[in-house]
């Protein structure tokens, strides 16, 4: 989506006539997009570098291919990310260890970005549960990740699906807030309008375990009715873990389990 300001939006309705107001788009200064990541599984780990565009602009996102970036950890180990192309930056030696603090620095166009992220113990994924709910206008089916949650509160997971392969737009989110140091029996809060499950579907389920400013990012999206992933650039301005100059996105150290189950 595109990062936009609407100016001057205002009409008035009087009996027995009409006015016509034009709208008046003004894009925002374009703003630099970092989304990146790194997991316990194994690398290359990538970042990506672009740039938001205005409403009445046409074309894809510019990329930033010029900018110079480094991942380091608190345990010493440090890389310069190797330019790949398109805006994408890639890892050579680092790795993703649980526990560890991760810190993304990015020099670009004359500024300096940084963000931090913690990566979590990760929790066992054990199966997923898959539901199956009558109702009037047919049958529908609930994705129920199957996890112990630990006692310590302030577990935080996102999930990527797959159906038959391909990926679900959408953003799920779970956390302990509720519900902390239990079996989670939780449904994935799917938006049932844009998705069709049908018995012999294979369920592709990926659980990453994240920290709070990641969940933070994540939830914000969601309540901004984001497509989720690869359905598009940040939207707005959601509260991210990037400090500089007003950068977008979103850079995130999580654990990674994948599960599959086909409806029965």
């Amino acid at each position: 989506m595109k990062n936009i300001t609407i100016i001057a939006f205002f009409s008035l309705l009087f009996a027995g006539c009409e006015k016509t107001i034009e709208l008046d788009y003004k894009a925002n200064q374009s703003q630099i997009i970092i989304e990146g990541n790194i997991s316990n599984g194994p690398g290359p780990y990538f970042v990506k570098i672009s740039k938001s565009i205005g409403l009445s602009d046409l074309g894809d996102y510019p990329t930033v291919d010029n900018a110079a970036v480094a991942i380091s950890d608190d345990a010493g180990k440090s890389e310069t990310l190797v330019f790949e192309g398109n805006g994408v930056y890639r890892t050579t030696s680092i790795t993703g260890v649980e526990g560890r603090t991760y810190t993304l620095t990015v020099e670009a166009e004359g500024q300096t970005y940084t963000a931090q992220s913690t990566m979590p113990q990760q929790v066992p994924f054990d199966s997923i549960k898959v539901e199956e709910v009558e109702l009037l206008g047919g049958t529908e089916y609930n994705i129920i990740p199957i996890y112990l949650d630990p006692i310590a509160k302030g577990n935080n997971y996102r999930f990527e699906l797959s159906i038959n392969g391909e990926i679900v737009k959408q953003h799920l989110i779970q956390s302990d807030e509720i519900r902390n140091g239990v079996a989670n029996t939780l449904r994935l809060e799917l938006n049932d309008d844009d998705l069709a499950l049908n018995a012999g579907d294979t369920i592709t389920l990926m659980m990453q375990c994240i920290d709070e400013n990641v969940a933070s990012f994540y939830t914000a999206l969601i309540l901004m009715e984001d497509n989720g992933p690869g359905g598009g650039t940040t939207p707005s301005n959601p509260p991210n873990n990037i400090t500089g100059n007003g950068a977008l996105g979103i850079f995130s150290a999580y654990t990674t389990q994948t599960k599959t189950a086909i409806i029965q």
